[in-house]
């Protein structure tokens, strides 16, 4: 790893598709996504517990996860400003490897704040791995394989978040949730050593020795007026916000007539995440091969078709919504995240913090409008909702493709 300041011009020394170089950075970062994942989202079906055990409302139970989320967002824009001067490796596992002990710690917190206290420096620490790993990427892997290579890693956020709320339901069910919390921080600690001991060390990145606060400033405002790239952050803000809507209110849908499922059979839906591990993957291969646009499309329809297939009142229509719904997202994320890396010139770090940035608000932002929506006028208001916000993103993603277009 060379810094700014050395002497001559650089040549990337790309990693091909096909190599073992190619196939170790693949798994490490599919460890990346599965850990960091896995920690956030593992403590959602946890939340009733937390109520019974510490004598909270429902509806504060829910900080337990909000404070992770949102100190996340903030924390991924200052980590991918300091992933410019550090290396990339030795922060994201610092980041696994810190978040991993506060899950540990959180399965022993002895009262309700410290909890909390643990879960936002959770949030906070593990900032360093979503867009530090999305900038390693754009940097080590060869411009026609990255896209392949950003559905794996996609891929294993989808199987993170998946097995992180399956397995800890599970284990709460036979032990406790302490038990289910201190084993998947025992998981994440170990995903974090495969990763550091698979992940070679950067060969394009050139850490800055100063990073001022003005460097950091113009390094974002660069990518804001970069043609493309706001419109890429729009759709990681409507794709997340668009699927977290769906499940925020589906869940209570699910659970009334004519449905009336348990709360053990609402998890299960969250199998169709794996789904979306395996279409992440595949549509960063169609991207590299068809182009990015023609998949973002695909992806769209997918989603749209799913909404609409939710409106029915079978069970099996709905289902067949969700798991349509679920890919497409996956399939949206994974073309939009791969094609930040591409887009942006330079500072890839600053750029893949600014499309997560965007990415979690939107989790946040629109899944709480939804609210509005279906205390209005139930599932369908929710429906017409992420049609109008499915309606935006089909309008950008028009306007990336004309761009796409007008490059050679």
């Amino acid at each position: 790893m060379r810094t700014a300041g050395d002497a001559g011009p650089h040549v990337p020394q790309w990693t091909k598709r096909g190599t073992s170089a190619y196939r170790r950075i693949s798994l490490a970062l599919f460890l990346a996504g599965f850990a960091t994942f896995s920690l956030i989202y593992a403590i959602q079906p946890l939340l009733p517990h937390l109520v019974d055990e510490f004598g909270v409302s429902p509806s504060a139970s829910s900080l337990a996860l909000s404070l992770t989320t949102g100190f996340l967002a903030f924390a991924i824009l200052c980590a991918g400003a300091l992933s410019e001067a550090m290396s990339r490796r030795g922060l994201m596992f610092a980041s696994m490897c810190g978040a991993a002990v506060l899950h540990i710690g959180s399965a022993v917190a002895p009262d309700w704040h410290v909890l909390l206290v643990l879960r936002a420096l959770e949030g906070l620490v593990l900032g360093g791995v979503p867009a530090v790993a999305m900038a390693y990427l754009a940097e080590e892997i060869h411009p026609k394989a990255l896209g392949t290579a950003m559905g794996l890693y996609v891929g294993g956020t989808a199987f993170g978040a998946m097995l992180g709320r399956i397995s800890a339901g599970v284990v709460t069910e036979y032990f406790s949730w302490r038990a289910a919390s201190g084993g998947i921080g025992v998981l994440g600690l170990m995903a974090s050593l495969g990763f550091f001991v698979l992940l070679p060390p950067s060969r394009n990145f050139f850490p800055r020795s100063r990073g001022t606060m003005a460097h950091h400033r113009d390094a974002w405002f660069r990518h804001l007026r970069t043609p493309g790239l706001p419109l890429l952050f729009l759709m990681g803000f409507l794709g997340l916000g668009i699927n977290v809507t769906m499940f925020n209110y589906l869940t209570f849908r699910l659970s009334a007539a004519p449905f009336n499922l348990t709360p053990a059979q609402i998890g299960a839906i969250f199998l169709v995440y794996l789904l979306g591990a395996i279409a992440s993957t595949v549509a960063g291969n169609l991207a590299d091969r068809l182009g990015r646009s023609p998949v973002l499309f695909a992806g769209l329809v997918m989603m749209a078709v799913g909404i609409a297939l939710t409106l029915f009142s079978t069970l099996a229509g709905v289902i067949a919504g969700v798991i349509a719904s679920t890919v497409g997202f996956f399939v949206t994320h994974s073309v939009a995240s791969g094609w930040v890396g591409r887009m942006a010139a330079g500072s890839k770090g600053h750029a893949s913090s600014l499309y997560l940035l965007a990415y979690y608000v939107g989790s946040s932002v629109l899944g709480s409008a939804g609210g509005w929506f279906w205390a209005g006028g139930g599932w369908s208001a929710v429906a017409g909702f992420v049609v109008l916000m499915l309606a935006v993103a089909f309008i950008t993603a028009l306007r990336l493709r004309k761009i796409e277009q007008s490059k050679p």
